[in-house]
């Protein structure tokens, strides 16, 4: 047979064959005196079982492997994986469409918000805070929350909102204290000022949430965001709500 014969025996294309050959699944046959391959019924075994396995969900590599075992109990030990996989994606995608159904319920009805999909939580809070549309740093404050909504893992993101609810009656007065440090110098006397005003909205629960020092690249993105100043009155309303919290040293 050549090789258009036996991928089509088999099921397979010739580019399939041929690369089979080249990462050494399927040894070349000899060739003849003409220079093309000749195939005959062992290398049509052979092939037919690549398909196999290849069509049950095992990658190349795996697929290597189980060849190399002739006595099958590499293949047992590769197909337990795959089950076991298999078993762990259907889990993500009931946990996924559970997520998906209200989220779609509420986009049919006409009722997602425009920062969606978002997490219930998130959009509680979002609720509480009202539709701001005047404060620049309200808006940078709704893609920073919406961000850790994303990121943040769920359990510290249901703890995370829950503290953020403290402050919504404070909003408006944060955000507009902040928006005048927009344009000021880190060294502002301003700074200090909104840094307590600040530190008195914080809700003591909200501590806990606080970056550290090592918090990483997400923490120092938000903080990069912001207009110097206004980082600064952040950075230091934190230091005075911890500093409170650990009481005289």
């Amino acid at each position: 047979m050549r090789i258009g014969e036996i991928a089509a025996l088999v099921g397979v294309t010739p580019r399939a064959v041929r690369h089979y050959h080249h990462l050494g699944l399927l040894p070349e046959p000899p060739r003849l005196s003409n220079g093309y391959r000749e195939y005959g019924m062992r290398e049509a075994v052979l092939l037919a079982r690549i398909r196999r396995l290849t069509e049950l969900g095992l990658g190349l590599d795996e697929v290597r492997d189980v060849l190399a075992d002739d006595q099958g109990r590499e293949l047992a030990e590769v197909l337990q994986e795959l089950e076991e996989d298999l078993e762990r994606q259907e889990s993500v995608l009931r946990e996924q469409r559970v997520r998906l159904a209200p989220l779609l319920a509420e986009a049919l009805a006409g009722r997602l918000d425009s920062d969606g999909p978002v997490s219930p939580e998130f959009a509680t809070l979002l609720q509480g805070l009202g539709e701001v549309t005047h404060s620049p740093i309200a808006a940078q404050d709704r893609e920073h929350l919406a961000l850790l909504d994303a990121l943040v893992p769920e359990s510290d993101r249901r703890r995370l909102m829950a503290a953020l609810h403290g402050m919504k009656q404070h909003a408006d007065e944060a955000y507009s204290l902040l928006d005048a440090l927009a344009d000021a110098e880190p060294d502002d006397p301003q700074v200090a000022s909104t840094a307590a005003a600040l530190a008195a909205f914080f809700p003591d629960d909200l501590a806990a949430h606080f970056p550290d020092k090592s918090a990483g690249i997400l923490a120092d993105g938000i903080f990069a965001d912001l207009a110097p100043a206004q980082s600064a009155a952040i950075a230091r309303a934190m230091e005075l709500v911890t500093e409170k919290q650990e009481g005289p040293s």
